[in-house]
């Protein structure tokens, strides 16, 4: 592939901007600068340098990101700055797009990607991914409380009851809430139902991927094979 190309791929501009890039030496490999943008290279397994910043190429861009609280998942946010304003600009170029939204005020693992395939494929509501959300309450959780989220409850959209996968408490206010569904602002409703309220809610898993411990609010890392295997793993 030619480099141009690959760098316009990876969302570094336009083909005219990126062959600029590279006739002005800012475009390396292995520590090697490259300054002709029509050069074949091969992308497999490739590792290259723009300005110094290391980029791994991929086909397709996977990304999980500590979502903080006061950010909207849109490309177009009208009361917050948007989640994209957190990650290189490159992400952006190349269509990133959240699968499934969290709240301005929630956190916790939010996955973007350019693959319309997997965007499709985990927002489906057939395939029932489950997604886990510790839930702060501002009452004490009752039990009687706790086996109405699983047995489901009518929210005023549907007349469908919305029914919690599991709903373990960890202390009387802090509840590890599972939900293969993704209505809108579904956790806070679900409690509101049982007479119950949301303080903070934090999704600290999708299917069998969890919110890496060492991955601050607001830093994002590419998945890889095995976060992809780990992500089926409960679907």
């Amino acid at each position: 592939m030619q480099i141009e190309r690959l760098l316009q791929q990876q969302g570094f501009g336009t083909r005219k901007a990126c062959r600029s890039l590279v006739r002005r030496g800012r475009f390396a490999v292995a520590g090697q600068v490259i300054d002709d943008p029509f050069r074949d290279i091969d992308p497999a397994g490739l590792v290259f340098t723009v300005d110094g910043q290391d980029w791994p190429y991929r086909d397709k861009a996977v990304i999980l990101l500590h979502k903080p609280a006061g950010y909207e998942c849109s490309t177009r946010p009208r009361h917050h700055p948007g989640v994209h304003t957190l990650l290189p600009p490159q992400f952006l170029a190349r269509n990133v797009q959240c699968i499934g939204r969290l709240d301005a005020d929630t956190t916790g693992l939010l996955l973007l990607t350019d693959d319309g395939p997997l965007i499709h494929a985990l927002s489906s509501p057939k395939r029932k991914v489950p997604k886990v959300y510790r839930v702060t309450l501002r009452h004490p959780l009752e039990e009687a409380q706790r086996q109405v989220l699983l047995a489901g409850v009518v929210l005023n959209d549907d007349p469908e009851p919305a029914c919690a996968v599991a709903a373990e408490l960890v202390d009387p206010h802090t509840l590890m809430l599972t939900l293969t569904e993704g209505r809108y602002h579904q956790v806070k409703r679900m409690l509101a139902a049982v007479g119950n309220r949301v303080e903070a809610l934090c999704r600290v898993a999708v299917g069998g991927l969890a919110l890496p411990a060492d991955l601050p609010p607001g830093t994002w890392r590419w998945l890889d094979a095995a976060d992809l295997e780990r992500l089926w793993s409960k679907t």
